[in-house]
């Protein structure tokens, strides 16, 4: 565990490039690995968890050629033909990959799964993608009744129409790769609208996807036949530099290259209603799937903010920059209150109490609540700094190094190391900016 000091900075100037998205890395290389023939990944991220998800492919039977320059050919072993391993899948940290891959692996009849991880991921429930697969047919069996280890033994499946009491792009993900597999058609209904990459990369395989109001459906399908990706920017980890810039006064930058798929934007229209000014070509909001993701330059300038309310309705498009928010709400004018997410507190850490012992320790006049957090303001006054504990956590450790640039002192954090989860080159391109 590193620990890294970060000071209070000067106007931030210049340009970065967002790294690649690590949701679509992760989709994309499992959809690959579902399909026959060979599908090739232009700017795949690098970090931790993406390579996980390489290595569980390849143990199932796919061929994996990662280039070390962003480009990752696989060459898919189909859709009914994952291969039984000869022990058990390690998912290390990588929470999508222990979430997405059962719901491929249930349909493969005759054959046994074991998946399990690090200290961290052991920690997370399992049971919200159990309790689907098994009303479609599917024999999991998990620790404890929801955590990893846990195995899955593949059987046939049926379809399901399957209500989300909690909206989330994992879960759902996961039911719809186990539709692809199962005798007639799958129905996953949204609380309300997520993340929707894995049914745009599906429409691109061939799939009839349809999303009818908060519906999204998939049919039984023979193979999959997977087209090639170009992974946008990360918008979750660009988020970091832009807070950085919206935050210390004076700055400008230029976030080269981000993806804008309009299920992703939450926190940009967030920022927006705090009276942060982010220019950019985003994407507008949209019934038919696209098979395909958006992406433009953002232009983000420092500026006076203001307290706002984060309703759960705007949750499963901001969860990852949540964090932020409560971050940027220290520095605002007013009041900030994020309600209705409950599912922080099943991240790499319980994000809801990292957060707020963290921000406390470091000057914020902060309370957690159970699903969520209240902020009150300094109005642009900053924090005064000190240290803060990543907690094995990587968006932990990068909103420790934010809040260090706009403190008075300065932000020492314990557990650095924790960013390369997702954002390997984070203080570097941070250093070029400051």
């Amino acid at each position: 565990m590193t620990t890294a000091f970060f000071a209070p900075s000067q106007a931030l100037r210049g340009e970065v490039v967002a790294p690649p998205d690590k949701s679509i890395s992760h989709r994309a290389a499992l959809l690959g690995a579902m399909s026959t023939g060979t599908v090739r990944i232009s700017n795949f991220l690098r970090a931790a968890d993406t390579l996980s998800t390489l290595d569980a492919l390849r143990a199932i039977g796919a061929r994996v050629d990662d280039h070390g320059d962003g480009t990752v050919v696989v060459r898919g072993c189909g859709l009914r033909a994952a291969r039984e391993p000869g022990g058990p899948i390690d998912v290390g940290n990588a929470g999508t990959l222990m979430r997405l891959l059962p719901g491929w692996l249930a349909s493969q009849e005759g054959r046994i799964f074991v998946l399990d991880g690090d200290s961290s991921i052991r920690r997370r429930p399992v049971d919200r993608i159990a309790e689907p697969l098994r009303r479609m047919g599917a024999d999991i069996r998990t620790t404890d009744g929801r955590f990893p280890p846990f195995v899955v033994y593949g059987t046939p499946l049926a379809a399901i129409t399957y209500e989300l009491p909690v909206a989330s792009a994992q879960v759902k993900s996961c039911v719809l790769l186990a539709g692809l597999g199962a005798e007639g058609t799958t129905r996953v209904v949204e609380p309300v609208p997520s993340r929707d990459h894995t049914e745009r990369m599906l429409a691109g395989a061939g799939v009839a996807v349809v999303r009818d109001g908060r519906t999204v459906s998939v049919p039984s399908s023979a193979e999959l036949a997977a087209q090639d990706v170009v992974v946008p920017g990360d918008l979750s980890s660009a988020a970091f530099m832009i807070a950085a810039a919206v935050l210390v006064p004076g700055s400008r930058i230029v976030v080269r290259d981000v993806g804008v798929n309009w299920t992703r934007t939450g926190f940009l229209r967030i920022l927006a209603r705090m009276g942060a000014v982010v220019g950019g070509e985003l994407e507008e909001p949209s019934a038919a799937v696209a098979a395909s993701e958006p992406i433009c330059d953002l232009e983000v300038g420092a500026g006076p903010l203001t307290g706002t309310v984060v309703e759960a309705d705007e949750v499963p498009l901001a969860i990852d920059e949540l964090p932020l928010v409560a971050l940027l709400g220290c520095l605002a004018e007013g009041e900030t209150v994020v309600r209705g997410a409950q599912e922080l507190r099943v991240k790499e850490s319980d994000r809801i109490a990292g957060v707020v012992d963290g921000l406390r320790d470091l000057g914020a006049t902060i309370e957690a609540t159970d699903d969520g957090f209240v902020v009150t303001g300094t109005g642009g006054r900053g924090l005064r700094g000190g240290s803060i504990d990543a907690r094995g956590d990587h968006r932990m450790a990068m909103l420790g190094a934010i809040a260090g640039l706009a403190s008075a002192d300065g932000v020492r954090v314990a557990g650095m190391d924790a960013a390369a989860v997702s954002y390997p080159s984070f203080a570097e391109d941070l250093a070029r900016l400051a």
